[in-house]
């Protein structure tokens, strides 16, 4: 059985860095594609980035130039690196991997299985 638990999240200013560690363990960690996802309270849980097994990485508009996805196939671990912080990037971010290998979109229906969340806050 595959788990995800990410960790990294906090309180931080506006104009501040977080980075976001996602540790899996139960599968072949370097076949599947791996995402990040958020949700603000009262809205839909929202694409942020992707990494796939070649190292190729897609982003939503809203956070290309600020946040960089990264993967470390060696320790199983996906990181999101949050530059920039705004307040309206305050959410629940969750940690994705893909349903099966080599498979990737970037839609949640994409993803089979999901971390916890780590709780982002950005004060202005």
């Amino acid at each position: 059985q595959v788990q995800l638990v990410e960790s990294g999240g906090g309180l931080v200013q506006a104009g501040g860095s977080l980075r976001l560690s996602c540790a899996v363990s139960g599968r072949t960690f370097s076949m599947y594609a791996m995402g990040w996802f958020r949700q603000a309270p009262g809205k839909e849980r929202e694409f942020v980035a992707r990494i796939i097994w070649s190292g190729n990485t897609y982003y939503a508009d809203s956070m290309k130039g600020r946040f960089t996805i990264s993967r470390d196939n060696a320790k199983n671990t996906v990181y999101l690196q949050m530059d920039s912080l705004k307040p309206e990037d305050t959410a629940v971010y969750y940690c994705a991997a893909g349903h099966r290998p080599y498979y990737s979109g970037n839609d949640p229906s994409d993803f089979g299985s999901w971390g916890q969340g780590t709780q982002v806050d950005v004060s202005s």
